[in-house]
Formats: C-alpha cells, sequence, structure tokens
C-alpha cells in the first residue's frame, strides 16, 4: 500500500488526468496568488537590474495577486464598478450602489434580501507562505533526498535517525507539511512519518515547538494540507506516552479550525464512496482525530474539546 505522500502525488496525478482544463496543480494555484513562487532560476534570484523583461511582468503579478482570494468590500481590486460610480455618493452602506455592483445589496446570490451581508469567508482558502522547510532544503541543510528508482516512494537519510536531533528537525518537517509542490512535499511528509516511526521518547519534549507549524498549516483552511494535518496528528498522538494530554493545553491553537470545518463530509446520498481508503474526508478525519485525542489525552482531554467544539459528543462509554 503506497505512504500518504505517495498518495498525495497519485491523486493529484489523477485529478489533472480528469480535469483537462489546467486548474488543478501548483502551477495554477500560484498564479492565483494561493502558492509561492519559487526562485527565478537553479542558482537563486536575480539582481534588481538583471531581471529578464518577461520574467519582471510575472513577478509584478505574483506580487498583486499575493494578497489571496478574500473579497474586500469597497476596495478598487474587489468593487471597481461601486468605487467609481456610487461610492462617492451612496457610501459603503447603501443598499442601491451595492446592487450596481453585487445586484442584490452585498451578495452576489439574487435570492438573498437586500442589504443581506457578503459570506463571512471563515472557509476560504488562504495564501500559502513560504515554509521554512524550502529554504533549508534548497540550501542544502537537510540530510534527506530522494531514492532514485523507488517505485514505492522511499527517501535516504543521511545521519542515523537515533542520532538526528529532534528539537530541530522535526519542527521543519512539520512546517514543510503546508508544501504542495513536489519534491519538497514528498519530502516533508515521508520524513516526519519516518521520524514519528521512530522517534519514540525523544518525540515528547518537543510537543510544544510543533505547535505554531499545526496552527499555521491548519489556518491555510486548505483542504489537502489539512487532511495531512490531520493525519500527521493523529500519527502524533499515538507514537508516544504522553503525547496526547502535553497536547491538552494547546487546543485552544489547535481546536477552532476544527469546528470551522467539523461538518465538511461528502454527501453522496446512496452512492458508494470508492475513495474511502485515501482517507480525503475531511469531516471524518476531524471526527477521528477529535476521538484519538480524547481516548489518550486524559481525564481533562474531553472538557477541553467540548469548550471548543460544543456540539461534539464523547465516544468513551461512561
Amino acid at each position: 500500500m503506497p505512504g500518504p505522500a505517495m498518495t498525495l502525488m497519485t491523486e493529484e496525478a489523477l485529478n489533472k488526468m480528469v480535469r483537462r482544463d489546467g486548474k488543478v496543480g501548483s502551477k495554477h494555484e500560484k498564479h492565483r496568488g494561493l502558492l509561492p513562487f519559487g526562485n527565478h532560476s537553479l542558482f537563486g534570484d536575480f539582481p534588481p537590474d538583471y531581471i529578464p523583461q518577461n520574467l519582471s511582468a510575472k513577478i509584478k503579478m505574483a506580487k498583486s495577486m499575493s494578497a489571496g482570494s478574500l473579497p474586500k468590500i469597497g476596495s478598487a481590486s474587489s468593487s471597481d464598478g461601486f468605487m467609481s460610480k456610487a461610492g462617492s455618493k451612496k457610501g459603503l452602506n447603501s443598499s442601491m450602489g451595492m446592487r450596481k455592483t453585487f445586484g442584490n445589496g452585498f451578495s452576489s446570490n439574487p435570492n438573498l434580501p437586500p442589504d443581506s451581508p457578503p459570506r463571512a469567508g471563515s472557509t476560504f482558502r488562504r495564501p500559502v507562505s513560504t515554509t521554512q522547510f524550502r529554504t533549508f532544503y534548497d540550501r542544502g541543510d537537510l540530510p534527506i533526498s530522494v531514492m532514485q528508482g523507488s517505485g514505492s516512494g522511499k527517501i535516504v537519510w543521511k545521519v542515523d535517525l537515533d542520532k538526528l536531533d529532534f528539537h530541530h528537525y522535526l519542527p521543519i518537517f512539520f512546517d514543510g507539511l503546508r508544501e504542495k509542490e513536489d519534491p519538497y512535499r514528498f519530502l516533508a511528509v515521508t520524513a516526519t512519518y519516518d521520524m514519528l516511526n521512530s522517534g519514540g521518547s525523544k518525540i515528547l519534549p518537543v510537543v510544544p515547538q510543533l505547535i505554531i507549524p499545526m496552527k499555521t498549516a491548519l489556518n491555510t483552511r486548505d483542504e489537502e494540507i489539512m487532511c495531512t494535518m490531520l493525519k500527521v496528528l493523529q500519527k502524533l498522538v499515538l507514537s508516544g506516552d504522553m503525547i496526547g494530554e502535553a497536547l491538552v493545553p494547546y487546543y485552544r491553537q489547535i481546536l477552532p479550525i476544527f469546528n470551522l470545518f467539523k461538518n465538511k463530509n461528502l454527501n453522496i446520498g446512496h452512492d458508494i464512496d470508492y475513495s474511502q481508503r485515501k482517507r480525503l474526508n475531511l469531516g471524518e478525519l476531524i471526527d477521528e482525530t477529535l476521538e484519538i485525542f480524547e481516548v489518550n489525552g486524559g481525564e481533562d482531554a474531553f472538557i477541553n474539546i467540548k469548550y471548543m467544539i460544543p456540539v461534539y459528543e464523547s465516544c468513551v462509554k461512561n
């Protein structure tokens, strides 16, 4: 059975075959401003005075799109017609001025009443910033490389895992779980699982350093990145004693995103979901992760989960 990294690569390749419109993959998401662009060349970025003309135009476009996909009500980039026609006379709260741009009130849905507010955007995807993992890997500071000719998806460790400094490397690999471009994604996911499998007692002291990479990855609201992080969280809790209890004080940083996407399930009626083995259903993964947190988090786990996610019901029988 292929590992988690190979599953992500296979799923992306299949999506590209099925959807031939060019809107699948990291290249399209870079031009949308959701993923960071790489270096200008193999040897790094060009000096400002020596940037080729065609590359300079692409860089300017990337900077203009780096704000992400969240709409900004009343800004020139999101509603030019409103600003030029109604902004100076009608004001932002005028339903007449907003209808000229958005159709009916603030919202683009014609079935909503006038002056209805726009979508809050709590589940909109956020742009993914450049990771520390990419910087360290491009510099050659990480003791890993891809095993060439391996169909099963393996990496080569240049240092014995028992001699590896978990305090330094494990947070870097956790930060790399936000990557969506190979080989960075493949290396980060595979290396994280290898370290969790062989870490043992070395993992528990590093847990506080992993909270910021966890929170950053979950806050991207990207379903693929969130699914990857949820699987890693399950593996982390089950990889050693007391790790589940060590995570309880940090529930307030991790669980708010769980609460937003808890009901994000695939509604297919009476049909069969043949992709269950890939474990890409976000709602089910969140339920599984919360249950693992409760079972392995000690006596205070349930009350802390319930405080952050009020609709959660205990999986432990009284």
